[in-house]
């Protein structure tokens, strides 16, 4: 940073009025989509009110004043780019605009980016696809770009090029979480909306007739696959994936195994520093080296804003590589310690100062602005009334504001102490005040209940971000919540940008973040369009100082392979490629090997005994054997673990309880099946011993036999409960300690197949809402695993009985509500007052008239409502069109079901 503005953003932005939007200053009375309308004016929008009852007002605090202790003379950088255009328009330079003959796309996409808000591209991004074979897609790439610098939009681009280009193309585009996926499929369907794919008549095998894809499917599909998803879509369904790690690799496999991996043209991997991730980079690296070592042209793009050796990765994919550090929004970056804020400059001069690296002649870091101290018992930790200072401060001018605190419970904190010193409930619009109690109602309306924080705070203006993410990032993003809380585990996985950053503390848990997650918690500040300059503020204590200024000018580290022998992770590669039969010889293995990032930065002579230790492992295991000419082929097990997506040693672990289940399956109750739908991975699970004893205590004796038989001994149960631990560290004491924990989740998904609310099983395992929510999911894409395993291994009347029950665990019902829970809108809770009110059969639901089911519909309300008498008729249509859309929904499905009876018949 060169120099400090003569007055801060917040305090321009307090004299300027702009769009709302969140990181812009926002007017209360703004109503989404269209001029505010005028109280008690005729032309005034009726709108159903709900009468919510509000958490008890707690007292209310004043925020610390912040005061400037000197000016700067002369402009900064940013003050500069403020006044000054930072990016040339399409008019200066025509090949910016996207409806350039250049990038050959087509005028309904043109159109589509146009409703998008995108017209034209960055100087940068012109050159970064200009590249030569770029757009021809005959090269890969490799760039990297800071945060909010428009990446994504390359990406974008070379990929819709390719599944455009040719008939029955295909395009996988991967990322790391499932927020980030769903967010994807939303925006690239917006994207494509109305554009057909290339069509190639193709002759149909029997009777030698033309045939095409349906007309409803005469478009370009985007399909979304993450664990939990209730739509079982396969290669055949779409024409861009969306996909998280895990799923990417199982499709991918699944395509060579089927032959059908030549449709891929393109593969865009997001986030690629993630392939530096100990837990699941390295199976983003065996992606990525399967498609290398395909024969035939595969575009890969990669792109990251933390890649600090992007040639060494480009020189493993083969293609070229791009940098910029371009953001089209500067950020102010500043350092508070002991109430005193420093600009990046002044920060960097203190950490000379620390080395001792500075010149007698050079002046001592001088902070720009100062927080008083607070005249709060309840502040007087500097740290967070620096937190609670800033975000008022963005807040009162309108602008949104993103926190993020280093563990859940400092999340909650921050959440609640914000909240209180925000504008009273009387003090706010009355607009923006309704807008919030309907995001109240939305947020209580959600099958897991509304979370304890955020019925205190959003009133106030403040949100904390979990499972009902969605909810509250639209509010944010319209301007309806101001301030959003999040843990520094979501930076990566959140699209919130807000006008401010602030971090209470680096650290995440106890330790200090790395360079890398600093940068992108930091990255979320200022975004096109959303705001003029992004502002980060890094809050610290004095044990703190040193480090955290050796963290924000610390270089960030090289990405390396994370393929390991010792932790079987190149051995779960080499099992992959040898099940569906990529590679089987010891040359073709060996040729695989060379196309991993690990050859990058091993000898030839290294890479060769990995390959023998691997292969001999894998022999030893029972996973893989030669055939007659020396060529590897793998076992009835070996292709049970690959196509349930396991590592061999997970894959014996449940092969191991597999086939002791089949000699003793106790069926007379669901405590068995649910135990072998919970994941082998703990994933930071933590155990309360004590409710475990208790559940334990309260089994039936179908559950006391399968308690007995996985060999659980409810005298370890108690030992456990009064403070003890699982002793020693080898291998079957991990595995002993696995079946503790995994029967530790079946009871917590017996519960939630049970319906019981997840707030309630949040609340007995003593877990947040939001993991009981993520465990679920996490369950559902096991046992599709586990399914897939069974059917592997020939074991079909376990696979059926596995499927059979696998709709309860994504239904979140009992059986008998299985077939209404397929209904779209009818979750758990509302299946079961449809079946209580006599509709128990899809075909009840469908012949009933929908303004039967209102009643119905009002009755499955989580909360009574209060409606006003103007706003009656308007909710009672709201309601019809639900309970219209549920009768078409029962309708479809009552249909399917009469022609597959006709069929059968």
């Amino acid at each position: 940073m060169q120099g400090i503005l003569h007055k801060t953003s917040i305090e321009a932005a307090q004299n300027r009025s702009s769009a709302s939007s969140a990181g812009q200053k926002r007017s209360w009375s703004d109503h989404e989509g269209g001029s505010a309308a005028v109280p008690g004016q005729p032309n005034e929008p009726v709108r159903f009110q709900r009468a919510i009852s509000l958490p008890n007002t707690p007292t209310r605090l004043t925020p610390s004043e912040i005061v400037r202790l000197h000016d700067e003379e002369g402009p900064s950088e940013y003050s500069q780019r403020l006044r000054i255009a930072a990016t040339p328009s399409g008019t200066a330079d025509p090949e910016l605009r996207l409806s350039h003959p250049v990038y050959g796309l087509p005028p309904q996409l043109v159109a589509n980016f146009a409703g998008l808000g995108i017209e034209q591209i960055y100087p940068w991004q012109k050159a970064c696809l200009k590249g030569p074979g770029l757009l021809a897609g005959t090269k890969n790439l490799v760039y990297c770009a800071p945060t909010g610098g428009g990446k994504s939009l390359v990406a974008d681009l070379l990929m819709l090029r390719r599944v455009l280009e040719e008939p029955n193309s295909k395009a996988l585009l991967i990322l790391p979480y499932v927020a980030l996926v769903q967010e994807k499929v939303q925006w690239l369907r917006a994207v494509v909306q109305g554009l057909k794919p290339p069509s190639e008549p193709t002759k149909d095998d029997d009777n030698g007739r033309l045939w095409r894809r349906r007309a409803d499917e005469d478009i370009i599909r985007v399909i979304g696959f993450f664990g939990g998803g209730k739509v079982r879509s396969t290669w055949a369904d779409f024409d861009i994936g969306v996909c998280t790690i895990e799923k990417a690799n199982a499709l991918v496999n699944t395509a060579i195994d089927e032959c059908n991996i030549s449709q891929l043209k393109s593969v865009v991997l997001d986030e690629l520093h993630m392939i530096d991730d100990d837990h699941r980079g390295y199976i983003l690296e065996l992606i990525t080296s399967k498609i290398l070592s395909l024969e035939q042209a595969v575009q890969i793009v990669g792109m990251s804003a933390t890649l600090p050796n992007i040639d060494l990765i480009a020189q493993w994919l083969g293609g070229h590589s791009y940098l910029t550090r371009y953001r089209p929004v500067p950020i102010e970056e500043h350092l508070v310690h002991n109430g005193l804020i420093y600009s990046s400059q002044e920060a960097r001069i203190m950490v000379l100062s620390s080395q001792k690296k500075l010149s007698q002649e050079t002046e001592p870091p001088r902070p720009a602005r100062h927080i008083r101290d607070s005249a709060h018992k309840e502040f007087n930790d500097p740290v967070l009334n620096a937190v609670v200072s800033l975000a008022y401060e963005t807040a009162a001018a309108g602008s949104g504001v993103l926190v993020f605190a280093g563990s859940r419970g400092q999340c909650e904190s921050d959440a609640r102490w914000i909240s209180r010193v925000m504008p009273q409930l009387h003090e706010l619009d009355s607009s923006l005040m309704e807008k919030r109690l309907d995001l109240m109602g939305d947020l209580r309306n959600l099958s897991t209940g509304i979370d304890p924080v955020l019925e205190e705070t959003v009133p106030y203006g403040a949100g904390l971000t979990s499972e009902e993410r969605d909810l509250i990032a639209s509010a944010y993003d319209r301007g309806i919540i101001l301030v959003c809380v999040a843990t520094c585990s979501l930076a990566a996985g959140i699209n919130l940008p807000a006008r401010r950053v602030i971090l209470h503390n680096a650290r995440m848990g106890r330790e200090l973040v790395g360079p890398a997650m600093l940068r992108q918690m930091r990255g979320r500040a200022g975004r096109q369009g959303k705001a003029p300059v992004g502002e980060t503020y890094l809050c610290c204590r004095e044990a703190d100082l040193e480090p955290v200024l050796e963290l924000m000018h610390a270089e960030l580290p090289n990405v390396s392979s994370c393929l390991e022998l010792e932790n079987r992770r190149l051995q779960r590669g080499l099992l992959e490629v040898i099940a569906v039969k990529l590679a089987t010889s010891r040359d073709s293995l060996g040729d695989y090997l060379s196309k991993t990032l690990l050859s990058q930065t091993s000898d030839a002579k290294f890479l060769n005994e990995c390959l023998e230790k691997g292969l001999h492992e894998l022999e030893g295991m029972g996973l893989i054997s030669r055939d007659l000419f020396d060529n590897f082929t793998p076992s009835q097990l070996g292709k049970a673990i690959v196509a349930s997506a396991l590592d061999p040693d997970d894959g014996l672990f449940i092969y191991k309880e597999l086939s002791k289940t089949l000699r003793a399956f106790v069926m007379d109750g669901d405590m068995h099946i649910l135990y072998t739908f919970s994941p082998v991975h703990d994933n930071g699970l933590n155990v309360n011993w004590q409710v475990f004893r208790d559940e334990m205590q309260l089994l039936d004796d179908s559950g006391i036999r399968v308690l007995t038989f996985l060999g659980i001994r409810p005298t370890t149960v108690l030992d456990l409960a009064h403070g003890a631990s699982f002793e020693g560290l080898s291998k079957a004491d991990r595995d002993n300690a696995r079946v503790y924990r995994r029967f530790y989740v079946a009871l917590q998904l017996r519960d939630l197949c049970n319906e019981m609310p997840v707030h309630m099983v949040a609340r007995k395992y003593d877990v947040p809402r939001g993991t009981v929510q993520s465990l679920s999911q996490t369950c559902q894409g096991f046992a599709a695993g586990m399914i897939k395993f069974c059917e592997q291994m020939g074991w079909g009347v376990m696979a059926a009985a596995l499927d059979h029950f696998s709709g309860r665990l994504v239904a979140g019902a009992r059986a008998d509500l299985l077939a209404l829970a397929k209904i779209a809108f009818i979750k758990s809770r509302t299946a079961r007052v449809f079946w209580e009110n006599g509709f128990r059969t899809i075909a009840s639901v469908a012949n009933a008239d929908p303004k039967q089911l209102l009643p119905i519909l009002m009755q499955a309300q989580p909360n009574k409502l209060r409606v006003k008498s103007k706003d009656k008729d308007k909710y009672e249509e709201k309601l019809l069109a639900k309970a219209e859309a549920i009768s078409a929904s029962a309708n479809r499905l009552w249909q399917i079901q009469m022609q597959s009876e006709m069929q059968e018949e």
